[in-house]
C-alpha cells in the first residue's frame, strides 16, 4: 500500500523544552491510525505540525512521496489535511453555516456571499452525521457535544485526503459515538487516511487498524492493533502495567453532606431527591440531555430549576440560585464546581498554572487577603496531579489538554471544599492520569469530603462511584449500588426509566 503522508525525523522545541525528538510517522490511505500516549507526550504537537499550525524545528514531511512545506493551516487544508482539534475552534458569535464555510464562503456571480447555497450545503454536511441543526442557529446556543459534531462535520465536508481527529468522542454519548464511527469507517473505505487521537482504549480496538505510541516526545513504536491487547498497549504508553485503574471504595460513609430535595428541573418534570454522604462518591448517569448536567449546574446557579432546596452540611438553601452569584455563594459555603468545558468555563488560558490553581483559594475573598501558603499549595497540587509544565509560571494555554484538565481539578482540590460537583472528571486525560485523578478523588472522600460526579463513560462511573443515580427525562429513574451496576443495567434504566431490578 502506498504511503500518503510520511513525517521523517520530526523535532520541535519551545525554547529549552523539547516537545518532540526525531519522530517518524507514516499514514496509509484507507487506514484508521491511532496516535496514543500520555498527556504531554507530544501527540498534539505532532498533529499541529502536520496541519500547518506549527513548524518543526527539524525534520521533513512528504505528501505522496514529494516534499511538503506547511507554513499555515491554510497550507494544510490546501494539501488536503483537515483537523478537528480537542480544543474547539468554532466562533461562538457566528452561525452554524458561517462556521462551516469560514474562509471559503460560496459566492454569487456578483461577488457577495451565497447564503442560500451555504445553508443548503451545511444541511447536507450535517445530514451525513444524522444532525438537523438550523444553519442559521448561533454556535453560542449549541451544547458542547453539538459543537464537537459541528467541528467533525466541518472536517468531513472539506473532502480531505487526511483527517486528524483529536479526542473526537470526548463530548459524545454512546449513540453519537456510533454515528461518528460509522462515518469514520465510510471515509476510510473511500481512501481517506484517518489519524485518531484518543485516550479511550475500547475505541482504539474497535475502530483502528494501526497504533503509534509517543512518550515524552519520542517514538515508542508503531504496531498493528491486531497484535495488541489492553495490557500491552497501556504498558507501551506508560512504561508499566496498570494493575487497577480504580482505588478501593469506601468501607463506610458518614453523615449527609449534600442533599437535593424536591428539585423540579423543568415545568412538568417530576421532583427529584438525592443525597451524597461524607466519604462517598455518587454518580449521575443517563443518556445525553436527560438532565444530569442540569442537576449539577442547578447547584451553583448555572441552571434555573422550577423549585427545590439544597441541603449543604445542615444548611438549607432555596432554589433557584441567582445566576450572577450562585457559584460564589456555594463556593463560600464549601461546594466546589468543576465544569466540563475547561476552555470556555473553567480556565483562564492566558494566566499561569499557579494563578489558575490559586483562584479557587481566593474566590470571594477580599483582594487584600494575605496569600499565605499559596506557593506551597500550588506546588503540592502540581506534584500530586503530576502536571507537566515548565513550572508554576507556565501559561495554562501552552499546556496539553489533559494537563489543562489536571490544573482545573487541582484548583478545586486546592480550594479545600467539603463537597465537589464534577462534570467529566477525566475528559481528554490519559490512562495513567485517570488513575491519578481517581486516587485523588478517593483521598478527598477518605478525608471526609463528598463528591457528586457525572460522566459519559459508564465504565468510569461503575468503577469510581459508590452509588449511581440514573437520570431519565429530568427525573431519577432509579438508584443502584455501583458494585451491582453493569453497562446493560444502566442503559436499560436510562432508556426506559425502569428500575435496575428489571434489567
Amino acid at each position: 500500500m502506498s504511503t500518503i503522508i510520511e513525517m521523517r525525523g520530526i523535532s520541535k522545541s519551545f525554547g529549552p523544552v523539547a516537545a518532540l525528538s526525531n519522530v517518524d510517522f507514516r499514514l496509509e490511505p484507507g487506514s484508521i491510525h491511532a496516535l496514543m500516549g500520555e498527556n504531554g507526550a507530544g501527540k498534539s504537537t505532532l498533529m499541529k505540525i502536520l496541519a500547518g499550525v506549527l513548524r518543526p524545528t527539524s525534520g521533513e514531511i512528504l505528501l505522496a512521496g514529494k516534499p511538503l512545506s506547511l507554513s499555515s493551516p491554510r497550507d494544510g487544508l490546501d494539501a488536503g489535511i483537515s483537523v478537528v482539534f480537542q480544543e474547539q475552534s468554532l466562533l461562538a458569535n457566528l452561525t452554524v453555516a458561517e462556521n462551516m464555510f469560514l474562509g471559503r464562503e460560496p459566492r454569487t456571480r456578483w461577488g457577495g456571499i451565497d447564503y442560500p447555497t451555504m445553508r443548503a450545503k451545511t444541511r447536507e454536511a450535517l445530514a451525513q452525521l444524522d444532525l438537523d441543526f438550523d444553519p442559521d442557529r448561533q454556535v453560542a446556543e449549541l451544547g458542547i457535544a453539538e459543537r464537537q459534531f459541528l467541528e467533525i462535520a466541518h472536517g468531513i465536508h472539506a473532502n480531505a485526503r487526511v483527517m486528524i481527529l483529536d479526542e473526537p468522542t470526548a463530548a459524545l454519548n454512546a449513540a453519537d459515538v456510533d454515528v461518528l464511527n460509522r462515518n469514520i469507517r465510510r471515509l476510510a473505505s473511500e481512501g481517506c487516511a484517518i489519524v485518531y487521537v484518543s485516550h479511550r482504549l475500547e475505541e482504539i480496538f474497535e475502530l483502528c487498524d494501526t497504533v503509534t505510541v509517543l512518550k515524552d516526545g519520542a517514538l515508542v513504536g508503531t504496531r498493528p492493533v491486531s497484535e495488541m491487547n489492553t495490557a500491552s498497549l497501556i504498558a507501551m504508553m506508560v512504561g508499566r502495567e496498570l494493575s487497577d485503574m480504580f482505588p478501593p471504595r469506601a468501607d463506610e460513609t458518614g453523615a449527609p453532606m449534600l442533599g437535593i430535595e424536591d428539585m423540579v428541573l423543568q415545568p412538568g418534570a417530576a421532583a427529584l431527591n438525592l443525597t451524597v454522604n461524607a466519604g462517598e462518591i455518587v454518580a449521575l448517569a443517563g443518556l445525553e440531555g436527560q438532565g444530569q448536567s442540569a442537576i449539577a449546574r442547578a447547584l451553583v446557579g448555572l441552571h434555573v430549576p422550577v423549585s427545590g432546596h439544597i441541603h449543604l452540611k445542615g444548611q438549607t438553601v432555596p432554589l433557584p440560585l441567582p445566576r450572577e452569584s450562585g457559584l460564589l455563594k456555594m463556593h463560600a459555603a464549601g461546594l466546589g464546581f468543576v465544569p466540563e468545558d475547561r476552555k470556555e468555563e473553567g480556565l483562564l488560558l492566558n494566566l499561569s498554572v499557579a494563578q489558575n490553581i490559586a483562584l479557587g483559594r481566593f474566590a470571594g475573598v477580599p483582594a487584600v487577603a494575605p496569600a499565605s501558603g499559596t506557593r506551597a499549595v500550588v506546588q503540592r497540587m502540581m506534584d500530586a496531579m503530576n502536571i507537566k509544565a515548565a513550572g508554576p509560571r507556565a501559561r495554562v494555554g501552552s499546556l496539553s489538554g489533559g494537563n489543562q484538565q489536571k490544573v482545573l481539578f487541582g484548583r478545586a482540590l486546592a480550594a479545600e471544599m467539603d463537597v465537589l460537583v464534577i462534570e467529566e472528571p477525566t475528559r481528554g486525560v490519559d490512562v495513567g492520569a485517570k488513575a491519578e485523578i481517581y486516587g485523588l478523588l478517593r483521598d478527598f472522600t477518605a478525608a471526609g469530603g463528598a463528591v457528586l460526579v457525572l460522566s459519559r463513560e459508564a465504565l468510569e462511573l461503575i468503577g469510581l462511584a459508590d452509588r449511581i443515580y440514573v437520570i431519565h427525562d429530568n427525573a431519577i429513574a432509579g438508584e443502584i449500588a455501583a458494585t451491582e451496576a453493569t453497562e446493560h443495567k444502566l442503559l436499560d434504566m436510562a432508556l426506559s426509566g425502569g428500575k435496575a431490578e428489571n434489567a
